[in-house]
């Protein structure tokens, strides 16, 4: 069962700051908001110690390394599904951000090789992607206890509950909708006894919700400290 880490949840957040950060100045690419939903992502993944990590893109962006750096405080790993038109160019980045150890690269068709990974505990899914749908379908996640994060569901775009919902009677799943990003859809997937044996401690954590934390950063290039915000999120997931 996952359990929350306040630790590995701040730690993964200020390192994917830095990670995006530092990407920005070497290279010029890439808008880095402060804080945003990559940040978020990234201390999700990791205050929930998720092993495996499953991301289908189209090419490597703030949001993988935001889950390698997740991966590398929850000693899981990375597999980042992408065409292979840009592995190299995605190697490189990584390699550069120093997470090469925490993420597998695999170039063949999404929908051919999720099947094969099973008990996903954290898999990200762009809804830009008009096959996000066929994706959900072909999840298999940790029944005990795992997260499916949905980016830009906009518009008309159903949520992930509708897809995920129907996969195994004995599971729960719970959504969130967070203002991050263009649309993003946080779900949670767990038993159900799991859920009525907490349901006491849930409505007892909700009515005493934590506040969030604050943590320091100093900025050795500019001399400056930056104090940073990271949401508090374990009341979901207890």
């Amino acid at each position: 069962m996952m359990e929350w880490s306040s630790k590995s949840a701040a730690r993964a957040y200020l390192d994917t700051l830095q990670l995006c950060n530092d990407h920005k100045r070497q290279y010029g690419t890439w808008r880095v908001q402060e804080p945003g939903r990559n940040e978020f992502v990234s201390a999700l993944a990791a205050g929930v110690k998720a092993k495996l990590i499953v991301e289908v893109t189209s090419h490597v962006s703030p949001s993988t390394i935001a889950l390698a750096a997740a991966a590398r405080q929850s000693g899981g790993r990375l597999v980042c599904i992408l065409p292979e038109s840009v592995l190299e160019e995605s190697k490189e980045v990584i390699r550069d951000s120093g997470l090469i150890d925490q993420v597998e690269f695999r170039t063949e068709d999404p929908s051919k090789l999720l099947p094969y990974y099973e008990n996903i505990d954290f898999f990200l899914v762009d809804c830009k992607d008009q096959n996000y749908t066929r994706l959900l379908n072909l999840l298999s996640v940790n029944p005990t206890r795992s997260i499916v994060v949905a980016n830009n569901l906009l518009g008309d775009k159903k949520g992930l509950v509708s897809y995920l919902r129907g996969k195994d009677e004995k599971l729960a799943v719970r959504s969130l909708r967070h203002p991050l990003g263009k649309g993003m859809e946080v779900t949670r997937i767990s038993k159900k006894d799991d859920i009525d044996n907490r349901l006491g401690v849930r409505e007892e954590n909700s009515r005493k919700r934590k506040k969030s934390s604050w943590v320091v950063k100093f900025d050795e290039e500019s001399g400056e400290e930056h104090i940073f915000r990271v949401p508090q999120v374990d009341w979901f997931w207890s």
